[in-house]
């Protein structure tokens, strides 16, 4: 291509003066070339300042085009004040810059222009890649295409028209540098595009191929459709904006919602900060058809910055739609204060008994449209299982029921609960004693007659009731249950408890370490007290967790994830520890009172509400102790149940009296009927190596 005149001309200027500007300073210091050459400078500077100050785009170009006139003027000046030419002809060295710096820019030539814009790739002379063809050689017509568009058309032909197409229009994204949408058609009328990809796209724009996407064209306006034309979007600077400040929209298809995401097919709805608590909510949703979300929770923690196992991240799915909450600290590491109000069940018997990982508060029962609620509390030592039982008994106290507690060994924190309940005891004795006392009160409790002269299953919500609910409490229940002379018995009547009791106002609350059947808890009363009460599991070891929600009859699908060691966040700065030689800090177990609520199929996990027995308890009991009516207690007494329970074995009690001496020294019959009216213990269940013993001695001796 030859060099146009206007740039010949303007570069054999700036060869012409670059002479003058050197010499005219030195040989001439008063001539009027050096004051036509200083006002042509402050003309420069004064096009400078309205080009600074115009609002109209261009202003750029406008500096460029005044500044040979400017840096003549420098020039100019500085030959003045130097002596001479200067050290080293430093004014002939500054001429000839100034010459060179015009004959590279040319600003006159090239820069007046207001239509120019920059090309879209370097200004190469195009070589064509192949072999001009029918195809190729096509002279498209003139159809008044604005000037991107046939710049556009010159990049695509110089790439040899990718997939034998045409460009019809090409359209820049506003606010953006090098975005643009191309709309493209087939070179031959009738023929469907195909053999096009996003790299031959990409390669002819010089971008990356994933800034490139294919779009469907539909007939609109007049204007064709279908497989012979293609919409392309070209997009590097809106991907890089995606990448680097990307909306909560953008954020969420492209870390969340992608095929590879946590949450595969889901699309965004709103993000919601709650200040007060300290929490974000992420709602996702995915298509009907694809029915409840699929979850990865640790692929989504890692796209939300955090660990799983901190116990900052919570989801809770809806039907097709998903809710993320991500905590700035763990609630389930924070302490709720458990209040009177709280405890206190609502006109349908729920309560306030902690609240779950995504805030709301977990609501227990104390009875449910069956009859009186049971209850199954599971918790290792020291998981916050009697601060639990604590709560349960306050609600149930505060409902106006009578409370029974017998816990199988001596607890400091039992006992304290013990002077709010009707009657309290230690020791497997005591415990069997109030399980038959309960077996008498079904049979009494079932022929006491209502105001109406009728008898019914105990309702709370029917007027007339002659008797008060009863909550028994039965603290480490199985190691009460494996006791060698009462343990059997003691299973046997609260699996009747647990079937029956419910109609009569009884419900029967056992708390332990385990509800494993191997354990000796029967599948029996596990599946009678989960049908009738909501279970609590808290702080089940990692190992169990599988197994214990397999018990409670909770599917696979549904088994939630061990909770971690602890709620606190982990230190920073171990690499530096490690370096240095120094310990890790100690670990922060704060995890009691954690654990799940299973009120449904799905476990949800909470944190329970925290009764500080070294504060005291009367603010959350009521001032009167319920106890059982009169009638009741006569009935009790005349089936010789209701005395002091923690006294020792009656003669007869638990079985006939030995008729000699030698019979002394053996251990006492579980067999027969004492004064307490008791049938036989099973025999049938052994369910530890100590039961087994047992039956093995029973069987030499018969």
């Amino acid at each position: 291509m030859s060099t146009p005149r206007s740039v010949v001309l303007e570069r054999l200027a700036y060869t012409l003066t670059a002479p003058v500007l050197a010499a005219a300073p030195n040989l001439y210091p008063d001539s009027p070339v050096n004051q036509v050459v200083q006002l042509a400078g402050a003309a420069g500077i004064g096009g400078w300042f309205l080009a600074a100050k115009s609002d109209a785009p261009g202003t750029g170009r406008k500096i460029l085009r005044w500044s040979p006139l400017v840096l003549a003027a420098a020039v100019d000046v500085t030959a003045k004040v130097t002596t001479g030419f200067g050290p080293w002809w430093m004014d002939g060295l500054l001429a000839g810059g100034w010459a060179a710096a015009g004959w590279i820019v040319s600003p006159f030539s090239r820069h007046t222009r207001r239509s120019n814009r920059p090309a879209l790739a370097p200004p190469t002379p195009p070589e064509r890649l192949q072999p001009a063809t029918a195809a190729t050689a096509q002279v498209v017509p003139d159809d008044g295409a604005d000037a991107f568009t046939r710049r556009v058309r010159a990049l695509w032909a110089r790439a040899g028209d990718p997939g034998r197409t045409q460009v019809v229009t090409a359209v820049p994204h506003p606010g953006t540098d090098h975005d643009l949408t191309l709309l493209l058609r087939a070179a031959e009328p009738g023929r469907p595009i195909a053999g096009i990809s996003e790299a031959a796209v990409a390669a002819a724009f010089g971008i990356d191929e994933a800034f490139v996407t294919f779009a469907a064209v539909t007939r609109s306006g007049g204007r064709q459709g279908g497989p012979g034309w293609l919409e392309v979007h070209l997009t590097p600077d809106e991907a890089e904006r995606r990448n680097r400040t990307p909306t909560a929209p953008e954020w969420w298809a492209d870390r969340i919602g992608a095929a590879t995401g946590p949450v595969p097919g889901s699309e965004f709805i709103k993000k919601i900060r709650d200040t007060k608590r300290r929490v974000t909510h992420y709602i996702g949703q995915v298509p009907d058809e694809m029915g409840e979300p699929r979850v990865n929770l640790l692929g989504l923690a890692a796209a939300l910055k955090t660990k799983y196992d901190e116990g900052r991240l919570f989801v809770t799915i809806d039907g097709n739609q998903v809710l993320v909450s991500l905590w700035d600290s763990s609630p389930l590491g924070q302490v709720f204060p458990a209040t009177r109000e709280l405890l206190t069940p609502d006109a349908d018997g729920r309560w306030v008994t902690g609240y779950l990982g995504n805030g709301q508060p977990a609501r227990n029962r104390v009875y449910t449209d069956r009859g009186a609620a049971h209850g199954l509390f599971v918790a290792p030592s020291g998981g916050g299982k009697t601060h639990l039982l604590g709560l349960h008994i306050a609600a149930d106290a505060l409902f106006g029921a009578v409370v029974w507690l017998a816990a199988e060994a001596p607890d400091e924190k039992a006992a304290m609960l013990g002077e709010y309940a009707d009657r309290y005891g230690v020791g497997a004795l005591y415990m069997i004693r109030l399980l038959r006392a309960l077996d008498a009160l079904m049979e009494i409790r079932g022929e006491m007659v209502w105001e109406d002269g009728r008898v019914h299953d105990w309702d709370p919500k029917l007027p007339g009731c002659p008797y008060r609910m009863l909550s028994a409490y039965l603290d480490e229940f199985l190691s009460a249950a494996r006791h060698g002379l009462y343990g059997a018995e003691i299973m046997d009547l609260a699996e009747l408890v647990s079937v029956k009791g419910r109609k009569y106002g009884i419900g029967l609350k056992v708390a332990g370490q385990s509800i494993f059947v191997q354990d000796g808890f029967t599948q029996l009363l596990c599946e009678n007290l989960r049908e009738n009460c909501i279970p609590v599991v808290l702080k089940v070891a990692p190992g169990k967790v599988v197994g214990m929600f397999k018990a409670l009859g909770i599917p696979s699908e549904n088994t939630p994830a061990p909770l971690p060691r602890s709620f606190s966040p982990e230190e920073r700065g171990r690499i530096e520890r490690v370096m240095s030689g120094e310990p890790e800090p100690p670990a922060n177990s704060n995890t009691g009172g954690a654990g799940w609520i299973v009120e449904a199929k799905q476990p949800e996990v909470l944190r329970t509400l925290f009764m500080s027995f070294s504060e005291g308890l009367d603010d959350f009991f009521p001032d009167t102790i319920a106890s059982l009516t009169d009638h009741e207690i006569r009935e009790l007494e005349a089936r010789d149940l209701w005395f002091d329970w923690t006294e020792p074995p009656r003669p007869g009690e638990f079985g006939p009296e030995p008729d000699d001496e030698d019979d002394e020294v053996t251990a006492p019959k579980r067999s027969g009927k004492g004064r307490g009216g008791k049938p036989a213990a099973r025999r049938d269940t052994v369910s530890s190596p100590r039961q087994a013993l047992d039956a093995i001695k029973a069987l030499s001796r018969s």
